[in-house]
């Protein structure tokens, strides 16, 4: 096809445009999800097209390639999974506009206001106040919930009520399909004006008729044109300027309908169906998580394939059938990555994974693995997890994770390289939702399945602890006002995680902003609190305090450098048989 044939401006009819929807001549890929109706913004339309304002153009792909495409616009059928055609028709910009035009016409349903009908009248007695007016629409296009008098505000719709009994506002589709019978019912009224051809509320009438039939809608047609291309259009025209999702890309592309002769494929529903095997929180990592994986799978086991890495460039060449190929043993090796974070880690949900390309190592490791060594990878989750480097950034990384676990899976030998950890590093770590270090401390305190220490036999590390808010409920072992009013001879950040512990929300309350001491006392008359202590990593020292009734004045960096050592004791136990090398890079002073 030659270039200047691939864009074609055109134009057509407004009412010949949705006739056409109706019958089943546009479909909407499923990449256009979000549609905001707004009864205001479709007057404001309907008044643009009043006045004969353009409404900008309509953007259509014309193509032989079948997507996966949306069932309904608003409330209304316009495509079927066996229609079959040698070319079909996308709408690519103008499903908000072609979305208003359609339930103003034909009625429908919108989506979060049930019972509303979207159905449009016009009231014939309005008129233009001036040539710059720019607010009778509201008037004059009207729904029927401001028409009913029993529609709620009885006051204000009684006249109009009147108004509509009277044949003066009309629905907008009995003037497109019955213009005959509704300019009789005004001539044939009791009011005699009515008879005359050229009163105001006539020619009003005639006016929208020839609205809706002289009014054009501006195209522009795209032929020969790949998929990836019009994803980059789409993307660039997109006024709201929001980036397609690469997984809805693949999903349109490799969406392939059921026949007599081959099995239907949606991978939306592929993978909304694994996520309802069971209520792990992981299974509700993003689609573009699931996507990679995939990809990863797909690039390890199929030869040949195409996908070459991970990025959007690569994810958009997968194909249906590579998918399909490698469906049934990714799903065990998804299982049984997140049943490791859960059940072996005891980590339970993704906030607290360092890198969210372990999902996509770890889950090549297991794929069709018979034999996985899980002391093996426990070692390997904590050394990339809290080496001072990071070593699980980007995509190449992720290359040269794969291998090193591959030679283990295939030989059962593996040689760690050196492990390198920054005691100056974790003294000065804070919270942070995204941060890899950050959630390698926590993920570690999560692994030795703390207790509460007042309710000594409550997990505080439940299901909903960290979807319920960004910042999860962690309790300063020294409270941050506390350390405010008595700051002691302490040059440490109280806001490390090293002063870091989980606690139920109703402990966390109770503590509040006391001392150290004080609270201490309260849960040591427990005989299995020191236990306790030892699973959270807290340093001996803050019980003997307590019992002393008295702590140096310089007790919050005494504590936070035994805790530093006992993470590094806790790492060294993870890693045992690796070569952990210790650094300290404080500044002396």
């Amino acid at each position: 096809m030659n270039f200047t044939d691939r864009i074609r401006p055109t134009d057509k009819g407004i009412t010949t445009y949705l006739d056409e929807l109706e019958n089943l001549d546009y479909q909407i890929p499923t990449f256009q999800r979000d549609v905001v109706w707004e009864k205001e913004n479709v007057k404001k339309l309907w008044d643009s097209i009043y006045k004969f304002y353009p409404l900008g153009s309509i953007l259509v792909w014309k193509t032989d390639i079948k997507l996966q495409n949306h069932r309904k616009i608003g409330g209304h059928k316009i495509s079927e999974g066996t229609f079959n055609r040698s070319e079909y028709q996308y709408i690519l910009d103008g499903q908000q506009r072609t979305t208003s035009l359609l339930t103003s016409l034909y009625g429908g349903s919108i989506e979060g206001q049930d019972g509303f009908d979207p159905s449009l009248y016009i009231d014939l007695t309005i008129e233009n106040e001036t040539d710059t007016d720019d607010d009778s629409y509201k008037k004059r296009f009207l729904y029927w919930d401001e028409i009913n008098d029993k529609a709620g505000n009885f006051k204000r719709n009684t006249g109009r009520q009147n108004k509509f009994n009277a044949g003066l506002i009309v629905k907008l589709l009995d003037i497109k399909n019955d213009f005959g019978s509704v300019e009789r019912s005004l001539v044939e009224s009791k009011y005699d004006d009515y008879k005359d051809y050229d009163h105001p509320i006539r020619e009003q009438l005639r006016r929208l008729k020839q609205v809706l039939d002289n009014y054009r809608l501006s195209f522009i047609e795209l032929k020969g044109i790949q998929v990836s291309e019009v994803c980059q259009i789409f993307e660039r025209i997109n006024q709201a300027g929001k980036p397609l999702d690469i997984f809805d890309i693949v999903v349109a592309k490799t969406f392939r309908p059921e026949s007599s002769e081959e099995q239907g494929f949606y991978l939306r529903e592929y993978i909304d169906n694994f996520r309802k095997l069971n209520n792990s929180n992981f299974l509700q990592i993003s689609d573009f998580d699931y996507l990679q994986i995939i990809a990863i799978l797909i690039r390890e086991n199929i030869e040949k394939s195409g996908i070459w890495n991970i990025t959007p460039r690569y994810l958009n060449d997968i194909k249906t059938e590579q998918i399909e190929e490698i469906w049934e043993p990714t799903k065990k090796a998804i299982n049984k990555t997140f049943d490791f974070f859960e059940n072996t880690l005891n980590i339970k949900g993704p906030q607290l994974i360092p890198y969210r390309y372990f999902y996509l190592t770890i889950a090549a490791y297991f794929f069709k693995n018979d034999n996985p060594d899980y002391s093996y990878l426990k070692k390997y989750f904590w050394f990339y997890s809290f080496h001072h480097d990071d070593l699980l950034s980007n995509t190449g990384d992720v290359n040269s994770h794969i291998e090193f676990l591959d030679s283990q899976k295939n030989t059962g030998e593996y040689a760690f390289p050196r492990f390198l950890i920054d005691k100056e590093t974790l003294r000065n770590s804070s919270y942070s939702s995204k941060g890899r270090l950050s959630r390698a401390i926590l993920s570690l305190y999560a692994s030795k399945q703390p207790k509460d220490w007042k309710y000594i036999d409550r997990n505080v590390i439940v299901d909903n602890f960290f979807f319920s808010t960004d910042k999860p409920n962690l309790h300063h072992i020294f409270p941050t006002n506390y350390i405010s009013q008595n700051p002691g001879e302490n040059e440490l950040n109280n806001n490390s995680l090293m002063n870091i512990a989980y606690l139920t929300q109703i402990t966390n309350l109770e503590i509040s902003d006391k001392n150290p001491l004080n609270y201490i006392q309260d849960y040591d008359s427990n005989p299995e609190f020191e236990s306790v202590m030892n699973n959270h990593l807290l340093p001996m020292e803050l019980l003997q305090w307590s019992r002393l009734e008295s702590m140096p004045a310089d007790a919050l960096d005494q504590f936070i450098e035994k805790r530093v050592d006992l993470v590094i004791e806790e790492l060294k136990k993870n890693m045992a048989g690796i070569n952990v090398e210790v650094i300290d890079t404080k500044q002396k002073s």
